[in-house]
């Protein structure tokens, strides 16, 4: 009996260690030489956090749903672009269709304004790009409404339909996700009070809820000067007519 107690004490603290070399050696998301991330997530839990205008990397099968999720503020516009490098001609079957999806920091698939997040792949391409370009970042909105809004946002990419043959297959995708500002015309009232769970994505250069600066301010300066030059020019000629 005490045989099989000791037994069972040494098999424990045997897969107690095990468990704990796991843990030490588990490794973070991993990351190429240039500081882009080479893998993505699976789920909007695990999405890869990606900086603007940096490019990242994952290798995946086809069927795999692959999660990123960046930064954007007030005032941007967003633009997702996905390449994926598919399986030779040889190993494939057929056609399929690629898919990129954007969402919130709510988890609402968010409308593309401009680009093609839908594509359907030849047997014969090598590559397939997917574009999708966001409306511009509201700083603030009701409740009931779907725009976009300040913090973070989660890029899918997947296939949608595509032999069952070829489910499996290896391939390769690139991720970029740049944000420009709208411009002055874009610009509205209000303000969030705290980004959506955007945690795990760093802080846009101009903060959450966009810069001070934008181009209304050089047109209304310029408007300003204009009209003051327009009233000194005025004054003089009325104060001092031309005579005979």
């Amino acid at each position: 009996m005490t045989r099989q107690i000791f037994g069972r004490m040494r098999r424990t603290a045997a897969a107690a260690l095990v468990a704990g070399a796991a843990l030490c050696t588990a490794a973070p998301a991993a990351v190429a030489d240039d500081g882009a991330p080479s893998e993505a997530g699976t789920s909007f839990r695990t999405a890869t956090p990606v900086k603007p205008g940096v490019k990242a990397t994952a290798q995946g099968t086809t069927g795999d749903y692959l999660y990123w999720q960046f930064p954007a503020g007030a005032g941007q516009q967003v633009t997702a672009t996905a390449t994926v490098t598919l399986p030779e001609a040889s190993v494939r079957t057929g056609t399929a269709t690629w898919q990129l999806d954007v969402f919130d920091g709510l988890r609402r698939r968010q409308a593309c304004a401009s680009g093609e997040p839908t594509k359907r792949a030849q047997r014969q391409d090598a590559t397939v790009t997917l574009t999708c370009t966001l409306r511009t970042v509201r700083p603030w909105a009701e409740r009931w409404s779907n725009d976009p809004l300040p913090g973070a946002y989660y890029v899918r990419l997947t296939v949608g339909d595509a032999p069952a043959p070829d489910m499996g297959t290896p391939v390769r995708a690139e991720l970029q996700a740049t944000a420009k500002d709208a411009g002055g015309a874009e610009a509205g009232g209000g303000e969030l009070g705290a980004p959506l769970h955007a945690a795990a994505v760093a802080e846009p250069d101009g903060g959450w809820n966009g810069s001070w600066w934008s181009d209304r301010w050089a047109w209304t300066v310029g408007g300003a000067v204009l009209a003051a030059l327009a009233a000194v020019g005025g004054y003089t000629l009325t104060r001092h007519p031309h005579r005979r």
